[in-house]
């Protein structure tokens, strides 16, 4: 199955749920090639993106689980272009 770059854009505006949100980006750490996080004090929330080289269903597990959370807003924009190399 080939694989895509993915940049999955997560916005947390409740912070007792940072804990999940970490727990799922570490269950799928072994997909993720970058990950930027900024904590914005003036507004309460933080923000996290991540780049990833997944397949399509992987990319859709991470945001869907991640969307899931109580207070946690995630999107993910795709590359067109396939690999078929395995990640």
């Amino acid at each position: 199955m080939g694989t895509r770059i993915a940049a999955v854009s997560i916005i947390i505006e409740n912070p007792d749920s940072v804990e999940r949100v970490n727990n799922i980006l570490h269950d799928f750490s072994k997909y993720i090639i970058g990950r930027m996080g900024i904590p914005y004090e003036k507004r309460n929330i933080s923000i996290i993106c991540i780049v990833i080289d997944a397949p399509n269903d992987v990319i859709s597990a991470i945001s869907g689980k991640l969307g899931m959370v109580p207070g946690v807003l995630a999107k993910a924009v795709y590359s067109k272009q396939f690999s078929s190399e395995e990640t």
